[in-house]
């Protein structure tokens, strides 16, 4: 298709609502165009709500596996249960993202209450719904100075870094560095950043964490009081796993570019990866498009492939084993971010 007869990519609203009950500032007009429900391969929002049962045969076979792999852990061999478990506690933060972005229902509340189990233990939902509307709501992603997801530091920080926490960042860019050590990274520097706020008298998330304590309170009755799986056996075969593949997911999902268009990255994936992550490794069409549901995101992929496979299209993975090839033992980058490549704001 040549530029004379390409479709004219709709205007970009700032401000416009990409998730039912937020709004998202959007970047430059550069941008892919955001969801508009009239455009090609994408569904209109009713249409969108009549095809859940997909996402609630999901979340009653995460919940339901979890039950059943829990009470039978202790009889079950340790790797299975390592690999079971990972995976449901994996598919559940899938489950979580989908529900940031409005769906099964219609409900922001009702689909909070559905996933809010802190399965993996490590962080509120409600906390991860509010960086993840900020991630989608920055001009530069990738930019740790506003992208909360960011895995880069500033150049400022990684000056006043001694040797030992730089080698951690070097290694935290390699796969195998992301996936093993990564959980506790991610992990430490969110709840470092809570007990500084809470040091410093900012009681804002003290009613969050008051209800995460009770949902992580409720899993370990369970698991450990009823099952009697040790607390550290849950965590090393369901929390810290779990944690880790949704890992390998954002390991590559976005680069810095000065061109907004390849910040965002497409994983091809195979059947596993994309029911695992809900389509997520799809994620320059999920960036696109941000209020369609996953199972609507391939055809959307189909619909836009031109634009999403194109030469001036988002960088394109054909699978997470292409990524380790390149990347298991050997850095993706480099752990300060390169703020020289990316351009300031265009003035108001």
């Amino acid at each position: 298709m040549d530029a004379a007869s390409e479709p004219p990519r709709p205007a970009i609203v700032p401000g416009e609502v990409i998730m039912p009950g937020t709004v998202q500032a959007v970047g430059e007009a550069g941008r892919f165009a955001l969801d508009r429900g009239s455009q090609s391969g994408v569904p209109a929002a009713g249409a969108r709500f009549r095809s859940q049962w997909r996402t609630w045969a999901i979340l009653v076979t995460v919940y339901g596996g979890w039950l059943a792999l829990t009470w039978h852990a202790t009889a079950l061999p340790w790797w299975l249960v390592l690999l079971a478990g990972g995976w449901l506690t994996a598919w559940h933060g899938s489950l979580q993202h989908e529900a940031i972005h409005g769906y099964p229902t219609r409900s922001p509340r009702l689909n909070a209450a559905l996933t809010w189990l802190p399965l993996g233990l490590w962080m509120p939902y409600e906390l991860y719904r509010e960086t993840h509307v900020r991630h989608h709501a920055v001009a530069h992603l990738t930019d740790p100075a506003t992208d909360p997801e960011s895995f880069y530091v500033s150049p400022e920080d990684w000056a006043r870094m001694g040797p030992l926490r730089r080698a951690v960042h070097h290694v935290n860019q390699t796969l195998a560095g992301r996936l093993s050590a990564g959980p506790a990274l991610v992990a430490g520097r969110f709840w470092l950043e809570e007990s500084r706020r809470l040091l410093r008298g900012d009681l804002a998330h003290a009613g969050v964490w008051a209800r995460h304590v009770a949902g992580v309170a409720l899993v370990l009755v369970w698991t450990t009081g009823v099952c009697e799986v040790p607390v550290l056996a849950y965590v090393a075969m369901f929390a810290w796993p779990g944690l880790s593949l949704t890992l390998l997911r954002s390991f590559a999902e976005h680069e810095t570019s000065t061109e907004e268009d390849r910040r965002t990255v497409i994983v091809a994936g195979g059947p596993l990866s994309s029911l695992l992550y809900l389509n997520n490794n799809l994620h320059a069409v999920h960036h696109a498009f941000p209020s369609l549901p996953w199972h609507e995101i391939p055809a959307a992929f189909r619909a836009h492939r031109e634009r999403f496979t194109g030469p001036d299209g988002p960088p394109f993975h054909r699978s997470y084993a292409s990524i380790a090839r390149r990347h298991l033992l050997r850095p993706r980058d480099h752990p300060a971010h390169p703020g020289n490549r990316v351009p300031p704001a265009a003035p108001a």
